[in-house]
């Protein structure tokens, strides 16, 4: 297999590329954030191109490890037919960036361009918000052997977009994928808008173009689109090259060129990119390497974790957030920044499993309900009655004997050879003392007892 991506993300910025129409198009009416320029009605003239989106497509070039292009930079005409382009063209720059790598990808070119409206087949309506929003242009060369490497790929470029802080994200991915495979002709599937949604029509595609060569048949050069609700491809035209389009340079555009003292400029403020991050946590904080790269992952949550190693040491942070934090993220299907969890929450929890108000079990059901609850972890714990830890081996005993003379069977289950009967007894002692009790210790206790009552 071989495959190459050109990657669509919208910038962040507060007008449009040629216009000062705001970009907040989701929460807008349709077609009430245009104007004659989004429209293009007759004699509506583009103002210079938005130089907060210029300056970002430069951020993004360079940390993707890209050299900037010191020619001239035009921004061309590229023509072609569709109810969301009014013009009959979308405007796109040369390329701004180019000879770039991530992930051990080539990345060939970085642009920047404008997005045409939203189109709705099924109502037969368009919608012009959208249209004129900056977008950045990834394009990288055909180094992807996998549907895996394919996500990796993509999971890597959304981190670097979120640390670079000007682009709005996955949620505004739109992908075009190239993909062949040996003996076999070049295919470009459309209409892909996520992660998942890229594996899901390789993984289909790889297989299509497969049984077509295996059965001795050609692989139609055309363009698929991808049907998320079916995770099918269907061919949509036959594929266009470079020179249907009928670029054009636009005339009402001026040329662009950038300096050094400019570049060198941006290249000042640039942020730490992910791998970078990932090495000084290893370095710094004596952490692995799978742990920096989860708590990596996201740029707030990278954050919070500095602010909390500050107060907690970094291994035993590390690993709560990683594992118990991540965990409930994961089943809330949350980023960080959206649970509204505070490094102030954690600090509190962490510090009291450590200082043993309360106990590690009785810590993973709190951090459960940190998420959008503005209330500290000590408060949880009060409602939840899970504030202290019994150390009394007394108490301790009188829960585990209960826990024996209440469940005879669990006790013959392990005398007959299941060992796992002894969890089971593990969560009854759990139960009566409502987590309030070393498991570690506790099982020793209940081992020993079990044993005697043979």
């Amino acid at each position: 297999m071989k495959c190459g991506f050109e990657i669509h993300i919208q910038l962040k910025t507060k007008s449009k590329l040629f216009c000062s129409c705001p970009t907040n198009y989701q929460d807008a009416d349709p077609n009430t954030n245009v104007c004659p320029v989004c429209l293009n009605q007759p004699g509506a003239k583009p103002s210079a191109p938005n130089e907060k989106a210029i300056e970002s497509a430069l951020k993004i070039a360079l940390m993707l490890g890209c050299k900037i292009n010191k020619g001239t930079i035009y921004f061309m005409r590229k023509h072609y037919d569709y109810p969301d382009l009014p013009s009959g063209y979308q405007r796109t720059s040369t390329p701004i960036g180019y000879d770039g790598e991530l992930n051990g990808i080539r990345i060939r070119e970085v642009h920047l361009e404008e997005d045409p409206g939203q189109y709705k087949p099924d109502l037969g309506v368009v919608d012009f918000n959208r249209s004129g929003i900056p977008l950045i242009e990834v394009v990288t060369e055909p180094d992807i052997n996998s549907p895996e490497e394919a996500r990796e790929f993509l999971k890597e470029l959304m981190r670097v977009l979120e640390y670079s802080e000007d682009a709005r994200g996955e949620g505004t991915m739109r992908a075009d994928v190239n993909v062949s495979l040996e003996g076999g002709r070049r295919v470009e599937i459309k209409n892909i808008n996520s992660i998942k949604g890229a594996y899901k029509a390789l993984k289909f595609e790889i297989m299509r173009q497969k049984n077509l060569l295996e059965r001795g048949m050609e692989v139609a050069r055309e363009t698929r689109a991808f049907l998320e609700s079916q995770m099918i491809t269907v061919p949509m035209r036959m594929k266009e090259e470079a020179e249907d389009y009928r670029y054009i340079p636009d005339p009402d555009l001026p040329p662009m060129k950038f300096d050094e003292k400019y570049i060198e400029k941006i290249k000042q403020s640039l942020p730490e990119t992910p791998s970078m991050k990932v090495k000084r946590f290893v370095e710094q904080y004596k952490i692995s390497k799978e742990d920096a790269h989860v708590l990596t992952s996201e740029l707030a949550l990278a954050n919070a974790f500095e602010e909390v190693a500050k107060e907690i040491n970094p291994k035993f942070a590390a690993q709560w957030m990683r594992e118990e934090l991540k965990r409930v993220l994961s089943y809330n299907n949350i980023t960080f920044a959206e649970s509204g969890i505070t490094p102030k929450q954690l600090i509190e929890l962490l510090k009291m499993i450590q200082n043993k108000e309360i106990t590690v079990k009785a810590g993973k059901k709190i951090i459960e309900h940190l998420p959008f609850n503005k209330k500290s972890p000590k408060e949880i714990a009060k409602e939840l009655g899970l504030l202290g830890v019994i150390e009394d081996e007394e108490k301790i005993l009188k829960a585990v004997e209960k826990a024996i003379k209440d469940n005879p069977k669990a006790v013959n289950d392990y005398h007959n050879g299941k060992k796992a009967a002894l969890n089971f007894l593990l969560g009854q002692v759990m139960k009566l003392t409502k987590g309030k009790v070393d498991p570690q210790r506790t099982m020793q206790i209940l081992k020993s007892k079990v044993e005697e009552s043979k």
